[in-house]
């Protein structure tokens, strides 16, 4: 079996709405799950309860990026081998990526209040995560201008390709530069930074949760665009006839 077979619209939406029913199940549940477990957590002895802000921060940052480069790898398998389904995929998961950004850098700004004195500074990760999300913005805003769907593919694509960059470096800003006010990696595995298992564990479950959560609504979107596309060629078709 290829995993090309699923660019087939039929095969994908055979496939994916077989297993839709058990993500939504799975995203309920790890997401409701971590994020109670996590606000039951005790307070940090340095940020108090202003840490439990992690368990929606950080699955939110680390989707926002992935997304983005999720839709960068989808949107070269449409430029390379012109699959309808990657580029549907492409746009169906744009809106989540950008709603997910968005999360991040609202929760961001709660939790540096207290720790910084400020809701927003211009630290390198956040100037990077704000430009990411404009782009976010501008990608869904291409595809809505471009009339014809296999040129605004296109368009979009190259955009990914461009925004790419401050996808990776809203990941690694903080290692490029140290003198930002950003914390390091909230999961680093050096010695002494390694979060404490009390909130690592609840973490990683709603990191779960949200990934879940992105491919059920993934999935969901995709199947809507297909749907959407298919009805576009009969109106089409109607109209020829």
């Amino acid at each position: 079996m290829s995993i090309w077979e699923y660019a087939n619209p039929v095969k994908f939406m055979r496939t994916s709405g077989a297993i839709l029913p058990w993500v939504v199940a799975g995203a309920a549940l790890c997401t409701v799950a971590g994020l109670v477990w996590g606000f039951l957590t005790p307070e940090d002895y340095k940020q108090g309860s202003t840490v439990k802000i992690i368990f929606l921060h950080v699955p939110a940052a680390l989707m926002a990026i992935n997304i983005w480069l999720m839709m960068l790898v989808t949107s070269l398998i449409w430029l390379i081998r012109r699959h309808h389904v990657s580029a549907l995929a492409a746009k169906a998961a744009a809106p989540v990526g950008a709603v997910m950004t968005l999360i991040a850098l609202i929760t961001g700004a709660i939790w540096g209040q207290p720790m910084w004195g400020t809701w927003w500074e211009w630290d390198p990760r956040l100037t990077s995560f704000l430009i990411l999300f404009l782009f976010y913005l501008g990608y869904m805003a291409l595809w809505e201008a471009v009339e014809n769907a296999d040129s605004a593919a296109d368009l979009t694509g190259v955009l990914c390709l461009v925004g790419s960059v401050f996808a990776l470096l809203s990941r690694y800003a903080v290692n490029f530069w140290n003198q930002g006010l950003h914390q390091g990696a909230s999961l680093s595995l050096a010695p002494g930074e390694r979060m404490a298992a009390v909130y690592r564990y609840p973490l990683y479950l709603t990191m779960a949760g949200f990934f879940l959560l992105f491919l059920a609504l993934l999935l969901i979107r995709t199947r809507t665009e297909i749907r959407r596309r298919r009805l576009a060629a009969l109106l089409a078709r109607e109209n020829r006839a």
